[in-house]
Order: C-alpha cells, then sequence, then structure tokens
C-alpha cells in the first residue's frame, strides 16, 4: 500500500471512486519525440527515423519531468528507434535500464509507410476511406488496428503480471497508447480516430488485480513548456 493512500475507519485502504481497495499498477503512457516523419504528417509504422533535434528536446523535457519521480519500477520501449531514444534519455534519470517489447511497437502501415494522408488517400481511396472507420481494415501489406489491439493487450496484459502495485513507464507511439487509453476507458473503436496526442505527451492508465481500470491523465504537455 502506498504512504499516500487514505485508509477508512477499519484501518484498511478507503475505497476508491470506483470502488477499489487493490494496488492498481499504473502504466506512464509517453508518446516519442519528433521525427522528420512527424514534421510532414506522414505515415510512420515501422520505418525507423532518428529524433530531430526538437524530438531529442523533448525526450531531454520528458526525462526532466519524470526522472524526478521515485516510483517508476521500469522503463518498457518499443523496439523503434524515436522510443528508445526517448525511453532512454528518462531511463538515465532514472537509474534503470530500458527493456523493450516488440508488443508495443506502432502500427504497420504497409505501402503507405512514409506517405501523407493525402497521398495515400490518393494511392488506395476505397481503402483509405474504410481503414478511417473500420479497425478490422488493414492497411495494404500490413495491420488493422484490430490486430494491432490483439498485440498491445496482450503486451499490458503480461507487464499487469510482472508489475502488481506498480508504476511502469512505456514509451510508445500513438496508435498503442491509443489502444492502452481505450482498453482502460472500455470504450469503442472510436476513439482511435477522435482522439489526438502530441509528441512526448504524457498520459496516465491504472489497472487493478480485478480487472478495473481508470484513465487519469491524457495528453499532458506541461513539461514541454
Amino acid at each position: 500500500m502506498s504512504a499516500s493512500a487514505a485508509t477508512d475507519a477499519s484501518g484498511r485502504r478507503a475505497p476508491t471512486w470506483q470502488g477499489k481497495r487493490s494496488e492498481p499498477t499504473r502504466l506512464l503512457l509517453l508518446r516519442h519525440g519528433q521525427t522528420a516523419l512527424s514534421v510532414d504528417r506522414r505515415y510512420s509504422g515501422r520505418g525507423n527515423p532518428e529524433l530531430t533535434e526538437v524530438g531529442l528536446a523533448q525526450a531531454r523535457s520528458a526525462a526532466a519531468r519524470l526522472g524526478a519521480r521515485t516510483d517508476i519500477a521500469a522503463v518498457i520501449s518499443s523496439p523503434l528507434h524515436r522510443a528508445r531514444a526517448t525511453a532512454g534519455a528518462v531511463a538515465d534519470r532514472l537509474g534503470l535500464d530500458v527493456a523493450v517489447d516488440d508488443g508495443f511497437i506502432e502500427t504497420d502501415f504497409g505501402s503507405w509507410e512514409g506517405l501523407t494522408f493525402t497521398e495515400a488517400a490518393a494511392q488506395d481511396p476505397d481503402l483509405h476511406a474504410r481503414w478511417l472507420s473500420d479497425t478490422g481494415v488493414a492497411t495494404p501489406g500490413g495491420e488493422s488496428f484490430a490486430q494491432v489491439a490483439d498485440r498491445v493487450i496482450a503486451a499490458k496484459d503480461v507487464l499487469l503480471q510482472r508489475y502488481p502495485g506498480q508504476t511502469v513507464l512505456i514509451v510508445s507511439h500513438v496508435t498503442p497508447i491509443k489502444l492502452l487509453l481505450r482498453d482502460a476507458l472500455g470504450t469503442g473503436p472510436e476513439l482511435l480516430f477522435r482522439l489526438h496526442l502530441d509528441l512526448a505527451s504524457l498520459s496516465i492508465a491504472e489497472f487493478y488485480p480485478d480487472g478495473g481500470s481508470v484513465v487519469r491523465l491524457v495528453n499532458d504537455t506541461g513539461h514541454l513548456g
């Protein structure tokens, strides 16, 4: 039990507003910093661009914020450079290693990789239109959001078993983070198409041992000034 947790008259941990008495596993969800593809708003999935100078500065700002925390038990990163560099900046401040988890890699955009929204829509107009509203539709040669959700939630479930009641930092990409927030909120697929997440933004979701969950923060960029 955390030292700051409120207790009831019996001395037990007071229930949360969701009626939970157990300690949740808290996931700090940090999106990676800027890359050249981010600047041009191009689909950036399994391509592996490095962080720009702005992206490196964003990673340092995130590290300054999160490095002051004393409760982070582990730093988990997507295997892609942009996430690993962002995670490394934070991990260095915390004195922790970065553990790479392929489950949190970005969507495989297939032949749309590196294209702008307009270019992808012109290349595959019917497919692109369906993909924007149906999570079961895969990109050409790539993944559907439903497939991404399967692996992201599986990876999350492993972390919940490994770090019960602890705080874990996950440095990932826009789609996996949206999927983790959707899972915590218990909402439908529309969240993927309506939620905006900035580069290097921080979101927080908590997952309880009995399956309950709560979102505490979404798209916070206060550390970026």
